[in-house]
């Protein structure tokens, strides 16, 4: 007697951003820029900002991953695993996945953050589907969470216009009907180090007086070159999914792209000639929330998602890191 093969599904979604909005036009009071610009350049009219002292990345990613068991009505005791993939823990040692796991109520399960940029979350998929495929864990918790502000400075007009603060969770389970994780393909290169990162607060550069002074504690980033490398390289990882698994633009319901710039994420769509229907976007309400944005998209498009649905997810972040996933949708959600 032969057992179906365990396919890692996600089987619910939940979201978190905060309530203050930084529009366009409020930069334009901080920083050289206009609404048109940031507009024409990016595709973002607004961010949500989690102003409120002595809240961090573990505040929103609690609320997520509670959005989420309420819609789910689960038992957050049940839970196995608690990942939270982030580029702004709450603290450098302490983890913010086990604060987000007491928190929540998960007092069974085991948890840890993982850091790959704005494709964390992309990895955390990876991740979270090899231990459902293990066939050791049941139900695996991944939240996409980052307080960019916390990290940016608001007189750098080349970061401040782009990143935003949010959360995201799914829950991954178990499936023997085929649905989930199908594909992916991960993608690193050292090269790209220097040109998207945040110089000190490390083991090279710890924090002193003259880092805070230079402003080496905010995020750096040399945006043509990293324009230029996530164009290409988002849209190769993408294409490849269809190619390796035999499939055409027609068999694509959606592509969940990561909402780094409107731009590329059009360039991505163009590659494997997809319509714009089919391209989940909400860069315009959220800016770039790095670690948050796919599973945000999940969230905003979750009652348009159908059983079945053939997802392609793609992200480029700082390293460089980025890949692509091939994912079937398991729940009708309406």
């Amino acid at each position: 007697m032969t057992t179906a093969k365990i396919t890692a599904a996600i089987t619910a979604v939940g979201k978190y951003v905060p309530d203050y909005i930084l529009t366009n036009k409020e930069l334009e009071s901080l920083v050289d820029t206009s609404d048109e610009w940031i507009t024409t350049r990016t595709g973002i009219k607004e961010r949500r900002i989690l102003k409120e002292p002595e809240q961090g990345t573990s505040f929103m990613a609690i609320r997520a991953a509670k959005n989420l068991i309420s819609k789910a009505d689960i038992n957050p005791e049940e839970i196995d695993m608690v990942l939270v993939a982030t580029a702004t823990p709450d603290m450098p040692v302490a983890s913010t996945a086990v604060k987000t796991a007491t928190e929540i109520g998960a007092v069974n399960a085991f948890a840890f953050d993982l850091q790959a940029a704005c494709s964390s979350f992309l990895y955390g998929m990876s991740v979270a589907t090899s231990y459902i495929e293990s066939g050791r864990y049941k139900k695996v918790l991944l939240v996409g969470a980052d307080k960019m502000s916390s990290i940016i400075d608001y007189t750098d007009r080349a970061t401040c216009i782009i990143f935003g603060d949010g959360a995201g969770a799914v829950l991954f389970e178990p499936n023997k009907e085929g649905y989930g994780m199908q594909d992916e393909f991960l993608k690193s290169d050292g090269y790209g180090r220097d040109f998207l990162k945040i110089e000190a607060g490390g083991s090279i550069l710890p924090p002193s007086d003259t880092t805070v002074k230079n402003k080496q504690h905010f995020v750096h980033q040399e945006g043509r070159t990293v324009f230029k490398f996530a164009v290409s390289n988002m849209a190769d990882v993408a294409e490849k999914m269809l190619t390796r698994n035999h499939i055409t633009k027609e068999d694509v319901d959606w592509l969940v792209p990561h909402q780094a710039n409107k731009r590329i994420i059009e360039a991505t769509a163009n590659r494997i000639a997809l319509e714009s229907e089919k391209v989940m976007m909400n860069i315009h309400k959220y800016g770039n929330t790095t670690s948050a944005t796919l599973p945000l998209l999940l969230a905003d498009y979750e009652d348009q998602l159908n059983k079945g649905d053939r997802l392609i997810f793609a992200a480029f972040g700082g390293g460089f890191t980025w890949g692509a996933s091939y994912l079937t949708w398991a729940y009708n959600s309406k």
